[in-house]
């Protein structure tokens, strides 16, 4: 058996990463962001020690678990990162967006009731503040070409609009079709405003 290369060590530190923040989350969601790291680094099998070669500190990995489901989601806006959101790529936005919440409801559940603490908020706020003004210019040029009159506007209430709606569904799928939402919000944004 040949040593393993840098490739092969970075791909099973990345995993071996992906599982801590994981188990961090479940145990963040369900008993509080106060959980100590070392019941984190018992439930994901290594020892307390080691989890500072992954994490620095516990904020660090609860920064961590909060902004990977952000970029998750920010990564599916204007895939092709020119600046300029075409009605195909709004329309691949929300299917994504919606197709993600569908195939994994309990992680992004779990993530919702953690990333709205505002321990979490006040950790992740810079990271946001990097990343919304971009998101939002798209945005409010998407929605000026669509002849909004107020796209800035129209850009918040899109927002807090799929928030709502991810929130919602997580909670409660049963209330929720999210085909019907997902056509709903494509009629009304795709045509001109």
């Amino acid at each position: 058996m040949s040593p393993r290369t840098k490739q092969q060590f970075e791909t099973i530190r990345e995993g071996r990463k992906d599982q801590i923040m994981q188990v961090a989350l479940e145990l963040f969601a369900n008993e509080g962001i106060n959980t100590p790291i070392s019941k984190i680094a018992k439930e994901a099998g290594i020892s307390k020690g080691l989890m500072y070669n992954y994490f620095e500190s516990k904020d660090e990995l609860l920064r961590e678990v909060a902004l990977s489901g952000m970029k998750e989601i920010f990564d599916l806006f204007d895939p092709n990162h020119d600046g300029v959101l075409t009605d195909e790529e709004f329309v691949y936005f929300i299917s994504e967006t919606f197709r993600l919440l569908e195939k994994n409801r309990e992680y992004w559940k779990l993530y919702f009731s953690m990333v709205l603490h505002p321990k979490v908020m006040e950790l992740i706020q810079a990271e946001m503040m990097e990343m919304l003004p971009g998101l939002m210019a798209v945005q409010v040029k998407y929605f000026a070409s669509k002849g909004s009159k107020d796209p800035e506007t129209d850009a918040m209430f899109f927002n807090s609009m799929m928030d709502g709606i991810g929130m919602n569904y997580v909670n409660n799928p049963d209330l929720f079709n999210l085909d019907k939402i997902k056509n709903r919000i494509i009629e009304i944004f795709t045509k001109n405003l």
